[in-house]
């Protein structure tokens, strides 16, 4: 609401037998503090109006500037494990008994107990795993066969969910709101959880009921893995082997492809694409006694950025404070650097999610009447 023009700006004095104001009623409060601040509630009513009015036009199309992306602090997606999987939704295909649900219920494993995948660092948290094509005898034999006597309450197994549009939405839901460490929800396998309906393989189809998962996966800050199967054709691109159309893919925050030369074969080759992350190939072997899947060798090596002194001599000054807030003018005076405060602050606001995931650190940029703050708190690790 806009002040009323018509309100006094400085306290009226009281009027006693000698008319004079008393001492106890000064006061330091200014009419020029009073009037710069009506301004502001002003400029911001105004602002606002004007934004009101663009949204309400329906030709408005809502654009931002490079500057004003720069300003925004965006949440990072969090790695459940580090260079290899992340929040966010991901198929994960291959042909039939090939050794995918092996696959997954090791990373569930993993997930759940916090240890590391071959040399990918593991942050441990609940896992849901959805074993539609298994009855909890078959999935006993296969869970006590990889990982004998070795148990975790943090692993949920279920053998029957009810369909996407059907109930399967709220079932999820519920249980990440009962359990909100989850850190991964495997279904296998896709087409279990499906509505079947006339254009159950068209490209729009395909693509919203990954968009349904991307949602909820987005909301919850979680990630969802999908079993999917692949076709019998080869392709020269083996990810246009997955079954369906590419709105699968295309929806899809990343894929996971398993596939042998032999289906006789020990050895197998895992292929990872990814939005956020780097291509992959994985040379895997399985061991003939556990079926567990073990690493052989990377086709690559994953690449990692650089170290940053800025984000280091901050992290120094945070893990010893535990948290610091300022100005950025104050904080370049702090960290030592040869920085105009707005860079400063438009670098820390692109690599905020580094500063969580690599540090610990929170970082949180706001704008006041008195000008722009940052902030850093030290967070317990997520490992």
């Amino acid at each position: 609401m806009i002040p009323e023009k018509t309100k006094a700006a400085a306290p009226i004095p009281s009027v006693g037998a000698d008319g004079e104001q008393p001492i106890h009623k000064t006061t330091d409060h200014s009419i020029a503090e009073d009037s710069s601040e009506n301004n502001l509630l002003e400029q911001v009513y105004e602002e606002n109006l004007r934004r009101m009015r663009q949204m309400n036009d329906p030709a408005y199309l809502h654009t931002i500037s490079m500057r004003e992306l720069y300003e925004n602090v965006y949440c990072s997606k969090p790695p459940v494990i580090d260079g290899l999987l992340y929040a966010g939704t991901y198929l994960f295909a291959g042909a039939p008994k090939v050794g995918k649900s092996f696959f997954v219920a090791q990373i569930a494993y993993h997930i759940s107990t916090g240890t590391a995948l071959w040399n990918y660092p593991v942050h441990k948290g609940k896992v849901l795993y959805l074993a539609l094509e298994d009855d909890y005898q078959r999935l006993q034999r296969r869970l006590y066969r990889m990982f004998e006597a070795a148990d975790t309450e943090n692993l949920r197994l279920a053998v029957y969910a009810k369909q996407l549009g059907a109930g399967l939405d709220e079932q999820l839901q519920k249980f990440v709101k009962s359990n909100p460490d989850t850190k991964l929800i495997i279904i296998d396998t896709l087409q279990k959880i499906r509505e079947t309906g006339g254009e159950k393989y068209s490209y729009a189809n395909d693509y919203e009921v990954i968009t349904q998962f991307k949602k909820f996966a987005d909301q919850n800050g979680i990630c969802l893995l999908l079993v999917h199967h692949t076709r019998k054709q080869k392709a020269d691109d083996t990810f246009d082997m997955i079954s369906g159309t590419n709105g699968l893919l295309g929806a899809a925050d990343g894929a996971f492809l398993l596939h042998k030369e032999k289906r006789t074969d020990s050895a197998a080759i895992l292929d990872i694409v990814g939005r956020d992350q780097q291509d992959q190939r994985l040379y895997l072997s399985k061991d003939p006694v556990r079926l567990t899947w073990d690493l052989e060798r990377t086709e690559t090596e994953l690449w990692k950025p650089p170290p940053d002194p800025v984000l280091e001599t901050i992290a120094k000054i945070v893990t010893r404070d535990k948290s610091w807030s300022g100005t950025p003018t104050e904080l370049v005076t702090a960290l030592g650097v040869d920085l105009k405060p707005n860079t400063l602050t438009m670098r820390l606001n692109v690599n905020a999610g580094r500063l969580l995931n690599e540090y610990n650190i929170k970082y949180e940029s706001s704008r006041t009447h008195d000008g722009r703050r940052v902030s850093f708190t030290l967070v317990p690790s997520q490992a």
